[in-house]
């Protein structure tokens, strides 16, 4: 295959990515053509999985050994602005020019052709002559070069570097999505920390505070409830839990709830035991519990009921909150979860947000309310997503 036909092939696996990789691993290969067009596809997606790191080290040693054979030249070298982070093939005494001749790519962001005065050895049996270096770009930055090396340089080498340096700048700006994906989501949690605990923290030593002469053990069993719930609220653990322990949490918020509310609040839990394990966003089911509460129970006169489902459904795991408070203007909530609104609502665009950053728009909340008729929050989660995992 011709290193034209190579970085056209690049073009196509930005395209069409991994499903086209598995379409090809079902077909029989027709011509050498249809065999050259998998092995690069699969050869792109295997580096990818290295570069979703981000352009470490690591990562461009392991992803220089699958991209080198795409280009068919003698070596490769990945760098940042400051040092080599990969080099892979022949000649490797050529590895501390790397940084030196790719500095002007890395200032300029111009494709430089290498010759044989710039790569000059004292061997003269090394095929190291003359080379390409392709600036490799993330969020319109120059972050690293892409040097590819052998004989001599083709016009074909040069565009097929271009190409592949292209790919791998693709790889390294979805990497630092992630990377922002990620910090925004710790963020979103401190933020509902920071939104819960106040208020929550003053009913709770309140309600402890009253039991402390009158009943000294409920109080002694309140205090060790209110510990753990703040543990597992403020714990240094992964973006995700189980629903188990989502659940059990809950279930220690509510006793420190019905310490306060006595006799007037009245729960119900219906639970699959199927959907226990599967992992959802952390503090992603209590603030639709405590929003219940708070604003659907506590301003209702009576005996109020909050009933917690959590239902199989096949593929997926449904979870419902539901009320019979004093319910919410449905355009007020309509607000918050698209982020128009900062009415005071426990949480309920700030788990809105997180679930269909997790898993799509498709797994955003679903809410039913309406002046004096209660409220219905529903909302659903796969039990198996890429990159959702649980975390202890």
């Amino acid at each position: 295959m011709t290193l034209v036909a190579v970085a056209v092939v690049v073009t196509v696996v930005v395209l069409l990515g991994v499903g086209a990789v598995a379409l090809l691993r079902r077909r029989r290969f027709v011509d050498e053509v249809d065999r050259a067009t998998y092995e690069t596809l699969h050869t792109a997606s295997v580096a990818a999985r290295h570069l979703r790191g981000g352009l470490t080290p690591d990562a461009a040693a392991r992803a220089a050994r699958q991209l080198r054979p795409m280009l068919g030249s003698r070596a490769i070298a990945l760098t940042d602005p400051a040092a080599v982070l990969a080099w892979d093939g022949t000649g490797s005494h050529h590895r501390g020019q790397v940084v030196a001749l790719a500095a002007g790519v890395l200032a300029g962001g111009a494709t430089t052709v290498l010759g044989e005065e710039d790569l000059a050895c004292g061997d003269p049996d090394c095929p190291i002559r003359s080379g390409v270096v392709a600036p490799v770009t993330a969020d319109e930055r120059v972050v690293g070069a892409l040097a590819a090396y052998g004989p001599s340089v083709s016009p074909g080498l040069v565009r097929a570097t271009e190409e592949l340096a292209g790919w791998i700048s693709t790889q390294v700006e979805l990497s630092e999505l992630e990377r922002q994906r990620s910090r925004l989501m710790e963020a979103e949690l401190r933020a509902l920390r920071a939104q819960i605990s106040p208020h929550f923290v003053y009913n709770c030593l309140s309600a402890i505070g009253s039991f402390v002469r009158t009943d000294p053990d409920r109080a002694r069993e309140l205090v060790l409830e209110f510990a753990d719930f703040t543990r597992y609220a403020f714990r240094r653990g992964g973006a995700y839990t189980t629903l188990r322990d989502e659940l059990r949490n809950i279930e220690r918020y509510l006793v420190l709830e019905q310490a306060r509310f006595g006799e007037r609040l009245v729960v119900q839990l219906t639970i699959a035991p199927e959907v226990l394990p599967v992992a959802v966003p952390f503090l992603s089911v209590q603030p639709l519990v405590e929003n219940a509460v708070r604003h659907g129970l506590e301003r209702k006169p009576g005996v109020g009921h909050v009933t917690i489902t959590a239902a199989d459904t096949g593929q997926e795991a449904e979870i419902t909150i539901e009320d019979d408070g004093v319910g919410s203007d449905p355009d007020a909530i309509r607000a918050v979860l698209a982020g128009e609104s900062e009415a005071d609502s426990v949480g309920l665009g700030n788990v809105d947000a997180r679930l269909r950053q997790a898993y799509g728009d498709r797994y955003g909340l679903v809410v039913e309310t309406a002046p004096g008729a209660g409220t219905r929050v529903v909302f659903r989660v796969p039990k198996f997503a890429p990159g959702v995992h649980a975390q202890p």
